[in-house]
């Protein structure tokens, strides 16, 4: 299989997930210890994002996670550094109005995470994650993950 049908096969795959509506995961009462779930994945700024969630007790954290689409070509140069504007939000679903921090980060090649919001929220709350990633000339496009806390 020549590198350009290896591209477009992982680039529709990777669109497959992007469009597959995310569900809300659900943990189990009485988690005391620290759970991640991530939602699917999306590409912004030609690259692959994600949003996850670290839930311990009754406090949610919310990163964005940012790394390479696919494997750099065999034999070509490393990609560049790129500027990147990230936006990562939360709220409570039906709730408060949401918690939003931007910040600029530099994207080598290496994987990238955007941490920052941390919220303590009642049991049996739907929290909502939306993490974006803008680079000229690309719009964000972001992907969003929902949690439930069971107590």
């Amino acid at each position: 299989m020549n590198r350009l049908a290896l591209l477009a096969a992982g680039a529709v795959s990777l669109a497959v997930y992007a469009i597959t509506p995310a569900s809300a995961a659900v943990l189990p009462a009485g988690t005391s210890e620290t759970v991640t779930s991530c939602g699917n994945s999306g590409l912004q700024a030609g690259l692959a994002t994600r949003v996850c969630a670290e839930i311990s007790g009754t406090t949610v954290e919310f990163y964005g996670t940012v790394g390479l689409a696919g494997p750099p070509s065999p034999g070509g140069p490393a990609p560049s550094a790129k500027e990147l504007y990230t936006t990562l939000s939360a709220e409570v679903v039906g709730g408060t109005t949401p918690v939003t921090q931007s910040k600029p980060v530099i994207f080598t090649s290496s994987n990238l995470q955007v941490h920052g919001l941390v919220s303590t929220v009642p049991c049996g709350s739907t929290v909502r994650g939306t993490f974006s990633v803008a680079s000229f000339p690309w719009t964000a496009r972001p992907v969003v993950h929902e949690v439930t806390v069971t107590c």
